[in-house]
């Protein structure tokens, strides 16, 4: 396909650089020339140099070729306008990243008005996995699929755990649960295990089971799964305010610190139930007098990464409450997934997924589209569901009879309101959604699992 990025940002360079991989023609719009000039020589891309809200330079880019474009800028009112030109000029496709709350009540009416296909909001999304965090907080992550039906969750394994030292075939008879343990983080190591392998302490494991046995098998495996009860928000921006609105309404108390006066005065009229306190939440005085110590969670939430991690390591030290730390740059990954700073929130790689997903379900000829799309692991494992709309070479045969590529494990399947975690003799039918788990990359239909 042939796409068009606005932005050059770090969302839009690493669309640019995925979605080239993937093989579409990609150009890049930016009115800063490096930040063009770096994409174009990282990437197969080509780059221009100009406003992405001008008529003429979407012409320069083709527009009017375009199957799709694609406004990333700093700018929520650029990236619409962007969006509209293109519409009416190309007549493509078109995806905005829209972050200013004031749009977020009008998001639909905006969209119909503007033709637009997709409209995504990093801090909102960010702030719904938190929330599905705080509702299992032994949960290193959580991801939901067939629209929350099918649960992933990942979490650590201690020696006391009942999974520890257990073969990944004797799960389901020693806990009577129905889950799939589909990825073994191991050091550096990741596996996509099979049946035989063992679980040991220390590991890192993530499992799907349908969401209404998550809490049966936490409880079997000894691990705390009550939804927390209250939590302490630092910083006051726009993850925090759409956070607090969904624990809010989910009955959890939220107290919320800012050091900006009035944007606690703005936070304090936004969301009168909650408790906003003006201070500096870098200052441990001021979190030990709020009662840090005692809370169930605490999120990390301020524009500044270094701050986040080091409030979470504090945090950590005096408080047995989940930690959730946001961090936009994820350069340092490899070094933050050693420290015990709980859950680590990245809203930008939520916008690229999403963006992905979509992008990949255009693209799908066939018809199996991708209907979810999560990177995990430092984007070394893709989980994905597909809804089956036609029959191929993948329905209607026993699953132990198909020969589906190394380092991949189809782990459930929905077929109508039942949730199926599937063995070898089962199949996958017409109308299914199904959810993978794989090492290999770039998967675009189901026909794609096979060798």
């Amino acid at each position: 396909m042939n796409v068009i990025i606005a932005g050059c940002g770090r969302v839009g360079a690493t669309l640019a650089e995925q979605l080239c991989q993937e093989g579409h023609d990609i150009t890049v719009i930016d009115k800063d020339y490096e930040q063009v000039s770096q994409i174009v020589n990282q990437a197969d891309v080509r780059g221009i140099t100009g406003n992405a809200a001008s008529y003429a330079t979407q012409m320069e880019a083709d527009i009017d070729k375009a199957d799709l474009m694609i406004a990333v800028t700093s700018a929520d009112e650029i990236n619409l306008l962007s969006c509209l030109i293109a519409k009416k000029a190309g007549n493509c496709q078109t995806i905005a990243r829209v972050r200013n709350p004031i749009y977020h009540d009008e998001i639909r009416h905006i969209r119909e008005e503007l033709g637009l296909s997709m409209a995504i909001n990093p801090e909102r999304t960010a702030a719904k996995e938190v929330a599905r965090l705080l509702r299992f907080p032994s949960a290193i992550e959580v991801d939901s699929f067939c629209k929350g039906q099918i649960e992933l969750l990942k979490f650590k394994i201690t020696a006391q755990s009942a999974l520890c030292d257990c073969r990944i075939i004797d799960i389901v008879n020693r806990l009577r649960c129905d889950v799939l343990v589909c990825i073994i983080e191991r050091g550096d190591e990741v596996i996509i295990p099979n049946g035989q392998m063992k679980i040991h302490a220390g590991d890192l494991i993530s499992i799907v089971a349908p969401s209404t046995n998550v809490n049966r098998f936490f409880k079997a495996a000894g691990v705390v799964t009550n939804q927390v009860k209250n939590a302490m928000l630092i910083g006051g921006g726009r993850t925090s305010f759409y956070l607090a609105k969904l624990l809010l309404k989910m009955g959890i108390r939220v107290k919320i610190i800012e050091k900006d006066r009035q944007r606690c005065e703005d936070l304090s009229e936004q969301l009168p139930e909650a408790m906003i306190i003006c201070g500096d939440g870098t200052d441990q005085s001021l979190l030990l007098e709020e009662g840090v110590a005692r809370m169930e969670s605490v999120a990390a939430l301020t524009d500044i990464d270094e701050e986040n991690v080091m409030l979470a390591l504090y945090a950590k030290s005096i408080s047995k409450g989940k930690m959730i730390t946001r961090v936009n740059v994820d350069t340092y990954d490899a070094i933050l997934n050693k420290l015990d700073i709980g859950s680590v929130i990245h809203p930008k790689a939520v916008t690229t997924e999403s963006i992905l997903q979509y992008v990949r379900a255009m693209q799908n000829t066939i018809g199996n589209n991708v209907e979810t799309l999560y990177r995990l692991v430092n984007n070394r494992v893709e989980a994905l569901e597909f809804r089956i709309r036609e029959k191929s070479a993948v329905t209607d045969v026993p699953l132990k009879d198909l020969h589906t590529k190394e380092g991949l494990l189809l782990c459930a399947i929905r077929r109508g309101n039942r949730i199926i975690i599937p063995r070898g003799q089962d199949s996958i039918q017409l109308g299914d959604s199904v959810v993978v788990i794989t090492t290999v990359l770039g998967l675009k239909d189901i026909g794609d699992i096979l060798k």
